[in-house]
């Protein structure tokens, strides 16, 4: 058996820095959506294919769960939109592929839509919570109907440090 001796430090020496564990997933926003994609379309797809249509929405929910909260803060923007499309691209095509016709197709599309509301509306709202969970705000524009919006606020409710809510806060 062979030992191998490490030298001694000399005193007042830092020991080397550990590595940071790697246990830690972090999705990018293109990742995410994929994963969200994927997930959600095998439920549908083993939905579709057995009639257990909870297992999918269920399997939805939890994957938008997930995928919020190990994206990326910098992936942030572009997940909290995409739920409802993904979940709408994903019953698309499960049902294409497993219907056996177009009319069939088209019925179950609404079908599964419409079941799966409820569901659907839950795991985007737990995507923007989770998303607002983690510090996540959007940005408003600095252009165009948006921006015109805020200046009006602006200038119905100034900020206290605005020398016209002072004078008229100490005046009455």
């Amino acid at each position: 058996m062979t030992q191998t001796r490490t030298p001694p430090r000399a005193a007042g020496t830092r020991p080397p820095p550990l590595q940071s564990p790697s246990g830690r997933i972090r999705l990018t926003g293109r990742g995410a959506l994929v994963s969200l994609f994927v997930i959600s379309f095998l439920g549908l797809l083993i939905a579709a294919a057995t009639g257990w249509n909870l297992l999918a929405d269920a399997l939805f929910m939890m994957s938008c769960g997930l995928v919020a909260w190990y994206t990326k803060s910098t992936g942030m923007r572009l997940l909290v939109v995409c739920p409802p499309l993904v979940f709408l691209v994903g019953t698309i095509l499960a049902q294409v592929i497993t219907a056996s016709g177009a009319l069939v197709a088209l019925e179950q599309i609404f079908v599964t839509l419409g079941i799966a509301a409820p569901w659907l509306f839950t795991g985007t709202a737990l995507t923007l919570a989770i998303a607002f969970g983690r510090g996540w705000r959007p940005q408003m524009l600095d252009h165009g109907p948006i921006a015109n919006l805020r200046e009006a606020v602006r200038d119905l409710w100034p900020s206290r440090s605005s020398s016209r809510w002072t004078h008229q806060r100490l005046a009455g």
